[in-house]
């Protein structure tokens, strides 16, 4: 496998863990880009843009994210806290009345972010159709009772974390999600990234698809634990009523599906896109704008749950929307905040160290949390880092 790209000196382990994912763990077509500093100092890809297709990377090629979705949207929300115009300690019905209704009047939009809302399941799923329909997810999820009281625990909202965000953020703003975050986030970072895929970017989106672990893999084939692999095998579970709440599936290829703004799930970027924007929550980025401030940097990395998730039936950690570091969801050093895409796709930043990360494939496998092929990756830049 060629690998096209570049990488600064010292980062050449990053190179040989990105073609060793090719010839060991059966990458179809992938890119990776790091940042320190605010400066480019990973820029690789290599295979295919589609899954199933012959026709090879380009270096702008994109790809749906996924969960990593969920980072960008949570950045959103913590811009909006740092311009004085969202209260993280008020009452979500404060901005979004409908809000209140079945018991949830008390939920704080701390808790919203933090996967403490208690809603991480609709009673009636949605269809993709009706899913893309951001008024129907925001009524759907504002007239569901919760399943725990919100605020007193947490699991993972896989789906609602949707219409949680992207409703809020249209009463705070008076503006839709995608819309907003084109304009606040992608273009003053100059990130490649997308919620709401434009008609002019559809060519450079790859087609996705699932893959297996091929056996050259060994121990690095995915097996979950029994609990988690019975909570899945559950159509009444909480794992996996929230992952349903969007039934059936959607088709991730669809043009349809892409050009919607669901910000738990179908973002769609470039591996430098995904990187960049979490170098601009940092610090200051070649070419673009910084956009936390560093008091906003602590505070998308000060957790707000740990411990054993609802829905993902492992122990997680999650500050304002971000997942932490943690053993269902490594990232660099302990400091770092980020989030990954179901399957694949990764992106954090790290203050201590100044990196910022972003991952993306067109293979998705059956990990949630922390794919090999990323692992090795971030376990490569730890080694640079040593």
């Amino acid at each position: 496998m060629d690998v096209n790209g570049t990488v600064a000196e010292g980062f050449e382990p990053v190179r040989e863990a990105f073609a060793a994912n090719f010839a060991l763990l059966g990458e179809r077509g992938a890119a990776v880009a790091v940042y320190r500093d605010g400066h480019r100092v990973v820029d690789l890809w290599a295979g295919t843009q589609d899954v199933d297709g012959t026709a090879p990377w380009q270096p702008g090629t994109a790809q749906i994210v996924r969960s990593a979705t969920k980072g960008v949207a949570a950045a959103a929300l913590l811009l909006l806290h740092q311009r004085g115009e969202l209260d993280l300690d008020a009452p979500v019905g404060a901005y979004w009345p409908e809000y209140k209704a079945a018991g949830k009047e008390h939920t704080r939009v701390r808790d919203l972010l933090a996967h403490r809302a208690g809603v991480p399941v609709l009673d009636r799923p949605l269809t993709p159709a009706e899913a893309a329909d951001p008024c129907l997810g925001a009524a759907a999820v504002a007239a569901q009772a919760p399943v725990w009281e919100p605020g007193t625990d947490h699991g993972y909202h896989a789906q609602t974390f949707s219409w949680l965000t992207g409703e809020l953020l249209r009463r705070v703003t008076g503006r839709p999600v995608g819309e907003w975050i084109a304009e606040e986030i992608a273009r003053p970072a100059g990130a490649d990234l997308w919620l709401g895929l434009p008609e002019s970017e559809h060519a450079r989106v790859g087609r996705v698809g699932p893959v297996d672990t091929p056996e050259s893999a060994g121990g690095l084939r995915t097996r979950p634990k029994r609990a988690v692999a019975e909570a899945y095998a559950d159509p009444d579970s909480l794992t996996s009523r929230a992952f349903a709440a969007i039934t059936p599936l959607p088709d991730e290829n669809d043009p349809g599906y892409r050009a919607a703004a669901l910000p738990a799930s179908n973002g769609i970027a470039t591996a430098d896109g995904l990187a960049r924007f979490y170098a601009s929550l940092i610090g200051e980025v070649d070419g673009g704008t910084r956009l936390f401030t560093p008091r906003t940097t602590e505070l998308a990395r000060t957790e707000q749950s740990a411990g054993p998730d609802r829905v993902l039936v492992v122990g997680t950690r999650f500050g304002l929307g971000h997942m932490l570091h943690g053993p269902a969801s490594p990232l660099l050093t302990p400091g770092s905040f980020g989030h990954p895409g179901r399957g694949g796709a990764l992106g954090f930043a790290d203050p201590d160290t100044g990196i910022a990360f972003g991952y993306v494939t067109n293979g998705f496998r059956q990990s949630v949390t922390a794919d090999p092929r990323a692992q090795a990756l971030v376990r490569a830049v730890r080694t640079v880092l040593a």
